[in-house]
């Protein structure tokens, strides 16, 4: 935060503080009764409303408010830079908080990690707190229930872009992927991309109308600009990250128009390193938990 807008937080609290406390002081009023005969004026169905003190304790309490406010201020961060007489921040509160969680939780971590992720199968204390791990960290993306959204992986499936062994899972949780898929917006005509759409289709599991009269120019153009990605066979490639084009599981969409804005448009994923905020043993042990989770299940769709 610069000095000018520092001081600007600043004033403007200042100015508010000092406001109220004005404001309550010019407008308080000594005790008077409904006998003095002084009102407001207001008058509602023959009822005169009598200009009346607030309460003393009902005043009171909005000055201890202030000064409740004050003390507030001057002990924790509120005024700009000032970080307050007690030093604390919401980052140093953190980092206590995961200090004492990782005495607490991390010889157990580091228990678990002497362990297979396929001997953590059989630990259902492991997996329990896998899952717990993963609802704090990776829930963004995949959700709560590890079933991702458009653009995000389902990891209950059977379908995985970069493999779902225990070791290629756990090796992407630390070092994170990177996913690339070129736009041919600039490569391609509009009539090109229909017909790249319609051979994709015809391939598919899923049924869905194609044009015929398209799919001998589609062949060939995806042949030219995807089969070194995808295979020729459009089953996939799970060394570069190239997804399965001819089953059900679909990572962004499998109507005609998604299809075709993908290629259009291309695709960017990025799936961040975790080593540096979980470390070796939680990550260990979330992978054992995403492992469980794909182990005897029919696939499912993205």
């Amino acid at each position: 935060m610069s000095n000018f807008w520092s001081f600007y937080i600043i004033a403007i609290t200042v100015i508010t503080i000092l406001g109220c406390v004005a404001l309550l002081y010019f407008t308080r009023k000594k005790k008077q009764s409904s006998e003095d005969g002084q009102t407001t004026g207001h008058v509602y169905d023959g009822i005169e409303e009598f200009d009346n003190p607030m309460p003393k304790w009902w005043l009171w309490l909005f000055y201890i408010s202030i000064v409740f406010g004050v003390i507030y201020l001057i002990l924790y961060p509120g005024l700009g830079k000032y970080q307050g007489l007690l030093g604390w921040s919401q980052d140093s509160q953190y980092q206590q908080e995961v200090a004492a969680a990782n005495e607490r939780y991390l010889p157990l971590y580091e228990q678990y990690a002497e362990k297979s992720i396929e001997e953590l199968q059989q630990i259902p204390e492991a997996l329990k707190m896998g899952q717990a791990i993963f609802a704090n960290t990776c829930f963004g993306c995949h959700g709560a229930d590890a079933r991702g959204s458009l653009g995000f992986p389902n990891l209950t499936d059977s379908d995985w872009l970069r493999g779902g062994s225990p070791e290629k899972i756990k090796a992407a949780i630390l070092n994170g992927l990177n996913g690339v898929m070129p736009a041919f917006s600039e490569t391609l005509s509009d009539k090109d991309i229909d017909s790249l759409s319609s051979y994709i289709s015809s391939k598919n599991v899923i049924e869905r109308p194609v044009i015929e009269s398209f799919l001998a120019n589609g062949e060939k153009l995806f042949k030219q600009n995807c089969a070194a990605c995808h295979g020729q066979d459009l089953a996939g490639n799970q060394a570069l990250g190239a997804p399965n084009l001819i089953d059900e599981v679909w990572l962004h969409g499998a109507s005609p128009g998604m299809v075709k804005d993908v290629i259009r448009n291309g695709r960017i994923n990025r799936m961040p390193p975790h080593e540096s905020i979980l470390g070796q043993a939680k990550s260990h042990i979330v992978a054992a938990y995403v492992y469980s989770l794909s182990q005897n299940k029919e696939a499912g769709t993205n």
